[in-house]
């Protein structure tokens, strides 16, 4: 390990305790069956928390199992997941991959994962179109057990303000780039507590950087404000 990434890895560390230090380590409570966390992170792309609940909620209640749904009319299917946005999409993405599934397996179920190392569960998943590398670590973390670092747009704009993710590395990329800095032990609360960080206090607009725990280890904090705390332009 270089001089350059050692320093990161301790960076990412630091970053990872103080988050501790100032939410707690989170906990998982009733995590979802695999194959129900795939359709849900599905639906979540590009839609908020609330939204995807209401349309995960309508294909629980409208089916009586996903073989149901994976065999239903495509429009009866959109129409369901309105809620969640980009139905005309998911609807057809959703049942496409339930389909693949069945054929490859024999069988709807992807519990077999858990038994697979983190790197071959997470290429299985990445096979199927709509199945992107922040939705396949979802699953893995969430669901399977497998340690996988997610990140939204809400891991990606802190990374990238605390100049720990360099500044032209996409979403996509990121996620192999921070599982190599942060502990493997960390990945589910350090997810959860950035995610929690940047919903309460650095914003995507006008974040709170006074009030944040990682201030002072912050590029962007560092550019922006003072040795007193003001904002430069204010200074």
């Amino acid at each position: 390990m270089n001089a350059e990434k050692a320093k990161l890895v301790g960076r990412a560390k630091a970053i990872h305790i103080s988050l501790l230090d100032s939410y707690g380590s989170p906990d998982w409570i009733n995590p979802l069956p695999p194959l129900d966390e795939l359709i849900s992170t599905i639906l979540s792309q590009n839609t908020n928390d609330v939204n995807r609940d209401v349309a995960f909620h309508a294909l629980k209640e409208a089916y009586k199992n996903w073989k149901t749904l994976r065999d239903a009319p495509e429009e009866e299917v959109i129409d369901f997941i309105r809620p969640a946005g980009l139905a005309n999409q998911k609807g057809p993405r959703i049942q496409s991959v339930l389909k693949q599934i069945t054929k490859l397996r024999g069988e709807l179920s992807i519990d077999f994962l858990a038994n697979l190392s983190p790197e071959e569960a997470r290429q299985w998943l990445l096979q199927f179109k709509g199945v992107g590398p922040k939705t396949a670590a979802i699953v893995l973390q969430y669901s399977l057990g497998l340690p996988a670092f997610a990140v939204d747009t809400h891991v990606y704009r802190i990374m990238g303000r605390l100049g720990i993710k360099p500044e032209a590395m996409n979403a996509d990329k990121a996620h192999g780039y921070l599982e190599e800095l942060f502990p493997t032990e960390s990945y589910f609360a350090a997810h959860i507590n950035l995610i929690r960080l940047g919903r309460e206090i650095c914003h995507a607009r006008k974040p709170n950087c006074p009030a944040c725990p990682l201030s002072q280890d912050c590029d962007y904090y560092a550019e922006h404000y003072d040795a007193q705390g003001r904002l430069l332009d204010e200074a």
